[in-house]
């Protein structure tokens, strides 16, 4: 019998604590098959550092209410390990702190960059005799995970973004006459545009422009859109997602920075957007960044999403259990009206490092709004809400205690 280790990746979302509620309350029903779960603080920096945190000191009551507080309970973090070939003595430290530890379950709950790191410890294990049940678990609020439907933290994000859109759309409305005209709001998406595609869910009668990663900013279409939106509305709202790029290939809200994974640092297409309109068409603005608010709000999260999240969680044990490594359990979409879904899973050599972008039909030939075939695939993931228990006005979120295992290697530098 051995011990599971857990960790979160990358950023977090409104629901990613529902799939760490359901991988620990799935395996304290199998005491027979997996001792303890441990999860690593702040990531997979956890494990490198041995600063593991014993789950099976958190009372059963806690451990639930994760399944409705939002953020990472055990932190995060955004460390991209380097290939094997180029830094071995970190996949080495962690094979050592998983047989110092009796670590034979591995669950990894990130996007992407997770992906692969899960692949190539489960690689690694075999190659050094200890093996390691590796196993993915999706999380991204950018939805570009491949082989899964859609990815847990993604519903929630889109609900925001279309509530909010509705809202700040009604409120430049009743403000349009003798005063603001545009709001621009700007939402995550590096290279895929499903969030920002979330904000053209609202009523067709409400003036939205889109603006996604995947077309080129065009910048005298653009204008001619908004500027008959206004004239035909009197106001017009816009959508930009962060990940926007001149026809030249560089984004909108470059900074000329990097991030810990070699990504440029994005924020402020809304200025830059709302800047453009203003020069061009005089038009008086208001814009805002969704940033955090838009993957942290539990309180708006969907209730489908939050039951996938689950899902997920508990399909991870399970196949672990089962024998199943190096895959990841994923959203089958079966139906689409009703709507409905299953629980398979895909290989992780076909999902680490691979992009989902948005596909053609999804959005519309002018490339400013979205198409009814991407509405029919948004709206079954906002259905539904699950609001968290409140008290004195309050959303009532658990803290755990995050109590460590004893170190039982030397320090390690990372």
């Amino acid at each position: 019998m051995k011990n599971a280790f857990y960790a979160q990746s990358g950023g977090v979302t409104a629901v990613i604590n529902a799939s760490a509620c359901a991988v620990i309350e799935t395996a304290r029903k199998y005491p027979d098959k997996i001792s303890k779960v441990l999860a690593g603080e702040n990531g997979i920096i956890g494990a490198l550092t041995e600063n593991l945190i014993d789950t099976s000191l958190e009372s059963a009551a806690d451990i639930t209410a994760l399944n409705h507080t939002p953020s990472g309970a055990f932190g995060s973090c955004r460390y991209k390990m380097k290939s094997l070939e180029s830094n071995r003595r970190e996949y080495e430290r962690l094979i050592d702190v998983f047989k110092a530890h009796d670590i034979g379950y591995f669950f990894y709950n990130g996007g992407g960059d997770s992906a692969d790191t899960c692949l190539k410890i489960s690689q690694l294990s075999e190659s050094m005799g200890f093996p390691i049940q590796a196993i993915h678990i999706p999380k991204t609020v950018d939805n570009d995970l491949p082989v899964t439907d859609n990815c847990p933290g993604f519903g929630s994000v889109a609900k925001y973004i279309a509530v909010s859109t509705l809202e700040a759309s009604l409120d430049v409305a009743s403000m349009a006459a003798s005063s603001t005209k545009i709001f621009v709001l700007e939402v995550m998406g590096r290279h895929a545009g499903w969030i920002a595609a979330a904000g053209g869910l609202v009523d067709s009668t409400i003036p939205i422009v889109i603006l996604f990663p995947e077309i080129e900013f065009n910048e005298k279409a653009f204008l001619a859109k908004v500027d008959k939106n206004v004239k035909d509305y009197g106001y017009c709202t816009i959508v930009v997602s962060e990940g926007t790029k001149w026809p030249n290939g560089k984004f909108l809200a470059e900074q000329e920075t990097r991030d810990d994974f070699g990504h440029a640092q994005l924020g402020g297409a809304a200025p830059v957007v709302a800047n453009i309109v203003k020069k061009s068409l005089g038009y008086k603005f208001h814009w805002a960044v969704a940033d955090y608010l838009q993957r942290s709000a539990r309180h708006l999260a969907s209730n489908e999403d939050v039951k996938q999240a689950y899902a997920l969680g508990k399909a991870a044990v399970e196949m672990a259990i089962e024998g199943k490594n190096a895959i990841m359990p994923a959203i089958i979409r079966t139906s689409n009206n009703p709507y409905e879904w299953e629980i398979g899973y895909g290989e992780l050599k076909d999902i680490a490092n691979v992009e989902k972008m948005m596909p053609e039909n999804y959005i519309s030939k002018d490339g400013f709004s979205i198409t009814n075939e991407c509405r029919e695939y948004l709206l079954p993931l906002i259905e539904g809400e699950n609001y968290p228990p409140y008290n004195n006005g309050l959303p009532e979120y658990v803290v755990l205690k995050k109590s460590k295992v004893n170190k039982k290697l030397p320090p390690f530098k990372i």
